[in-house]
């Protein structure tokens, strides 16, 4: 599977996402102290506080949560679909160096879709039943990009070619309901990558596609960002697709970054109780545990977030410093949490009840247990 390229030089960017893993490399998006607010009558709902990141050229940010966290909020601000009267209160965001968050209506339209493409969960919300397919890629197509129609129409072409649609020069004059919901995902992949961006924002890309759809739509966005060099941000609920995509993992809680790092370390030793409990609530095949992980209570509503640390009311390592303070992100390795329990200023219990987090996480990386195997009285044998 071969992604049509639109820029002149192709290898250089293939050599940019060869070079994603160099760290030295400057990152592609920024996102520095993002804030979002949302003001009501009665006072202002502060929905991002303080959300810190960078995607490198060619890498995969996974961003995991439960509903309400902030993921799908965060990839509006990035790419200017704030819903009115949510307003970006604080802090940059820059893409390739070039801050974003003040940007007029008008310059942000032209960078949406030509530096910055979007994927989102429901395909039907991207494409305008009233139009072909194919005419909606043209326009996107021509918008961007110096093609004539008879151009932009075998671009067009290729793009659906390329996205898996079956005879797609026939398709494209069809309608998106003429189109099973896993070719309209397809056809909203193909809009997303009209004019080969730099940063692809996919919100919850494969939720409504069953299993071999989801491989397929997997396997796509990770031959964009070998071939192209192009970042994605991956936003979903699914560990699975972050497991098998992603190269880091940000965890969100309550609008905050609860924990960041490389995706190997947040599945096989979290740092945060947060991200032990939603890896321990997974269920596995080779997983000998006869209960899984529970999280007490539910996310917090904008209105009623508590004071110090967002999840203190939830949490089975709870302090009284996480009550009174929130804690920043701390280094604990390769990632970063941001938990009291790594903090060297607090002594003593935190030492104890860090070793005791340290405990759950070694669960989810034990070896399973052989099976054992029932005889006709019904006894293990």
């Amino acid at each position: 599977m071969s992604i049509p390229a639109a820029r002149p030089s192709p290898s250089d960017r293939s050599a940019a996402g060869n070079a994603a893993a160099n760290e030295a490399s400057p990152p592609l998006l920024s996102v520095e102290g993002l804030r979002v607010e949302f003001p009501t009558r009665h006072g202002t709902l502060l929905a991002l506080d303080d959300v810190s990141f960078t995607i490198g050229p060619g890498e995969v940010l996974g961003v995991v949560g439960e509903s309400g966290a902030g993921k799908s909020l965060t990839g509006a601000a990035i790419i200017g679909l704030l819903e009115p009267p949510g307003r970006i209160a604080g802090g940059e965001i820059r893409l390739s160096g070039r801050r974003l968050d003040d940007l007029p209506a008008s310059a942000m339209r032209k960078l949406r879709g030509r530096e910055i493409g979007a994927i989102f969960q429901d395909p039907l919300t991207s494409l305008n039943p009233l139009y072909t397919v194919g005419r909606q890629l043209v326009e996107t197509i021509r918008e961007h990009l110096p093609l004539s129609g008879a151009q932009a129409r075998e671009r067009a072409i290729e793009l659906l070619n390329a996205t898996g649609i079956p005879a797609a020069e026939t398709r494209i004059d069809h309608y998106p309901h003429q189109f099973s919901g896993g070719m309209r995902q397809r056809v909203v992949i193909a809009l997303a990558l009209a004019a080969d961006p730099k940063l692809v924002v996919a919100d919850e890309p494969t939720t409504a596609l069953d299993v071999s759809i989801q491989a397929q739509i997997i396997t796509l966005l990770k031959t964009l960002c070998r071939e192209q060099g192009t970042a994605v941000m991956l936003i979903t609920h699914d560990m699975g697709v972050i497991a098998e995509t992603a190269d880091r993992v940000a965890v969100m809680y309550a609008g905050r970054i609860a924990e960041i790092g490389p995706v190997a370390e947040l599945i096989h030793r979290p740092k945060h109780p947060y991200t032990i409990g939603l890896m321990g609530s997974i269920p596995s095949v080779v997983d000998e545990r006869e209960r899984l992980t529970q999280i007490d209570g539910a996310m917090p509503r904008l209105n009623a977030i508590p004071s110090g640390c967002a999840f203190n009311p939830r949490c089975p390592q709870v302090m009284p410093v996480c009550r009174e303070r929130r804690p920043e992100l701390i280094d604990t390795g390769s990632s970063r949490a941001a938990c009291w329990l790594h903090d060297a200023s607090v002594a003593g219990t935190a030492a104890a009840r860090a070793a005791s987090v340290e405990d759950d996480a070694a669960v989810l990386r034990e070896p399973a247990k052989p099976a054992e195997h029932a005889t006709a009285s019904g006894r293990p044998q």
